[in-house]
């Protein structure tokens, strides 16, 4: 993928640096229906923690904190602007593209402004408008801040556990975010934590989680299709290599892999196969309208 004359973008916050978390990372947690780790038991970390974007319980645990009670942490705003290293400036520039491409896209698919949003850089851990935010949790989108939150050694992670490495890769990570944030833009997200808060069991509730995640999926896909219209920049072996990250990060695989079998009603991001069809299914129309996952579902 060749992303050096892509637009760099200014809504960075860097906070790489310092020291795991500003504060001893003792900000408000986010609670799951009666508390322990913030963002859930191990076993949902082990899931949840190394799959892309949003786990959706994030989004349920912020629509608590917004009906129920004020959230009790604060959060500050690291350095903003262009980062001068190589990474950040990637990640700036990927930010620039979604900008330009949302901008555009956005109103003439949708007839919704865009409204970018900022990205987090952070090191090991900080504070989000959801609570804390570890690498843990992998990269993901708080609706309440209308920030998006990235470790970049979870880059590492994807080839190092997954073998899902190279530039277009990673850039799909961060278009996945900024997915979840046109989501939230078009009234998708409020509907799912409505529609989560009544739903009649849990296996229903990550049903919802798992559209939502593979709407994104294919959401990345509409923004690098109208992004190599715009730039010729990417080619057979960057799809492939985003393939083989969507593919390598299914609930089915990851369940396989922690526990040696898939329980299929746990899925919170859906199956390997499910995310390389949605991501495909984007890349191939390059319009949002494709990337309808509710259509047998009532929000």
């Amino acid at each position: 993928m060749r992303w050096d004359d892509l637009r760099t973008s200014e809504n960075i916050e860097d906070r790489r640096g310092e020291g795991g978390g500003w504060g001893g990372g003792g900000g408000t947690g986010i609670g799951l229906g009666g508390g322990g780790l913030g963002i859930g038991a191990v076993i949902v970390l082990s899931l949840a923690g190394w799959a892309l974007g949003i786990d959706p319980r994030i989004l349920i645990g912020g629509a608590e904190m917004v009906t129920q009670r004020a959230p009790t942490h604060q959060t500050r705003n690291g350095p903003t602007g262009t980062p001068n290293d190589q990474t950040g400036q990637f990640v700036s520039r990927i930010l620039g593209e979604t900008e330009d491409v949302w901008s555009e896209l956005l109103p003439a698919q949708a007839n919704r402004d865009y409204t970018a949003p900022r990205l987090v850089l952070f090191s090991r851990a900080t504070q989000s408008g959801c609570g804390t935010a570890q690498s843990a949790m992998g990269p993901f989108y708080c609706p309440l801040d209308q920030k998006v939150y990235l470790d970049t050694s979870f880059f590492q992670d994807m080839q190092r556990r997954f073998g899902g490495g190279g530039d277009f890769a990673y850039a799909y990570v961060i278009a996945h975010e900024i997915g979840h944030h046109v989501e939230n833009l078009i009234g998708i997200l409020p509907k799912v934590q409505q529609a989560q808060r009544r739903a009649g069991d849990k296996a229903e509730a990550n049903s919802l989680s798992v559209r939502v995640e593979l709407m994104a999926d294919c959401l990345a896909g509409v923004w690098a299709a109208k992004m190599n219209q715009r730039h010729s920049n990417i080619d057979e072996s960057d799809v492939r290599n985003a393939v083989n990250a969507a593919s390598a990060i299914g609930d089915d695989r990851l369940q396989k892999q922690s526990q040696g079998y898939a329980v299929p009603d746990s899925f919170t991001h859906g199956s390997s196969e499910q995310r390389v069809r949605w991501l495909m299914t984007g890349l191939k129309s390059g319009d949002l309208r494709s990337c309808n996952t509710f259509q047998t579902q009532r929000l």
